[in-house]
C-alpha cells in the first residue's frame, strides 16, 4: 500500500523525519485499535501509542524496534508527530484538548520491545487438525 502521491507531498511539506510506511503503519494501528474496541470512538495519544506497539509486536515480533527505527519512529513522540501530521494534511482529525504532549511517555521504546517481553504466536497453521502454538522466547 502507497499513499498517494499528492498527499504524500503534503505530509513531506509538513514533516520529513519519517518514512512513507510509518505514516501507513500509524494509520493502520489506528484500524487495529478500533477493532478491538467495542464500538469506534475517539482513541487517546497515550490508547494509540499502545495500540502502535501491540501492532508492531503482531507484525514484526523481535524485529519491531528495527523496522520502526528504519522508518524514524524511536520514541513515543514520534507517533505523535506522524499523528498531527495525518492531521495537518486532513487524513485524521483531533478533538478539543487533544496535544502531541499526550503520546510522551506512552511505553519506553527501549524495554517495550525486548526479548523477555514477547511471546512467539507460533507459524500460522491453515490446515485443518492442527493446534496452536505458541511458547515464550527465552
Amino acid at each position: 500500500m502507497r499513499l498517494a502521491d499528492e498527499l504524500l507531498e503534503r505530509i513531506r511539506a509538513q514533516e520529513t523525519r519519517y518514512d512513507e510506511q510509518a505514516y501507513l503503519f500509524v494509520l493502520a494501528s489506528i484500524e487495529f485499535l478500533q477493532a478491538r474496541l467495542p464500538e469506534r470512538r475517539h482513541v487517546s495519544g497515550q490508547e494509540l501509542a499502545a495500540a502502535v506497539r501491540d501492532f508492531a509486536r503482531e507484525q514484526f515480533g523481535l524485529m519491531a524496534p528495527s523496522v520502526l527505527g528504519h522508518w524514524g519512529v524511536t520514541e513515543t513522540r514520534d507517533i505523535g508527530r506522524i499523528v498531527f501530521t495525518l492531521v495537518d494534511v486532513g487524513l485524521l482529525v483531533t478533538q478539543p484538548g487533544d496535544r502531541l504532549e499526550d503520546f510522551d511517555g506512552a511505553f519506553d521504546f527501549m524495554t517495550a520491545f525486548d526479548r523477555w517481553s514477547y511471546v512467539w504466536q507460533g507459524v500460522p497453521n491453515e490446515g485443518a487438525g492442527g493446534g496452536e502454538r505458541r511458547r515464550e522466547v527465552s
